[in-house]
């Protein structure tokens, strides 16, 4: 499979900045988002163990969506990467505890729609349009050219609960094999491992 959006050697590294300690161990509010297959998805009712990526956005082929200097911005870059990167463990996270994985992002369902059939991959997109679950959440942002964006992260979470958080990933197209070796080290909630 080739990359459309390789990554570039050179790409600038997010420090962790603590916006997003508090999110470990908060329960998940009363909120659903819509997915890409159509359905809405309500966090107080997601299996047991979930994973969740929120990235800034994805690019597409066909269009130059891509602000001016976002490749400066540590972090922004590797969307589509990190989309790959969890296409090609997702069987091997679900061998591992994990029920179901999403990725989020302020986009439409519309335009995610697009990268998922694109990309082939196995599991949903959600979209948080009108930033619920990012302000109930507090979920670390940026802003480059008047708009605001997610910060990458991702929430494993159980139940109701946000068991872990990655912040900052870098990099993106290797976060999904760091995401399996957590989870298959830390059993879920409950399992007798």
């Amino acid at each position: 499979m080739a990359d459309e959006f390789p990554l570039p050697d050179d790409l600038p590294v997010p420090e962790d900045d603590g916006a997003a300690d508090h999110l470990g161990g908060m329960r998940l509010p009363e909120i659903s988002l819509p997915a890409t297959d159509g359905t809405t998805v309500a966090f107080r009712d997601l299996p047991s163990r979930t994973v969740i990526y929120v990235y800034p956005m994805t690019g597409r082929p066909d269009e130059d969506v891509i602000p001016e200097g976002w490749e400066a911005v540590p972090g922004a870059r590797g969307c589509t990467p990190e989309a790959r990167g969890f296409q090609t463990q997702y069987d091997a996270l679900r061998s591992n505890g994990v029920e179901a994985v999403f990725g989020l992002s302020t986009q439409s369902s519309e335009y995610q729609r697009e990268a998922r059939d694109r990309l082939e991959l196995p599991f949903e997109m959600l979209s948080d349009t009108g930033w619920e679950l990012t302000e109930n959440l507090d979920l670390p942002t940026f802003d480059i050219e008047g708009e605001t964006y997610l910060r990458r992260l991702t929430m494993v979470l159980s139940g109701e609960t946000i068991e872990h958080v990655f912040y900052p990933v870098f990099p993106p197209d290797e976060h999904a094999s760091e995401v399996l070796g957590w989870v298959s080290e830390a059993p879920s909630p409950g399992s007798q491992r």
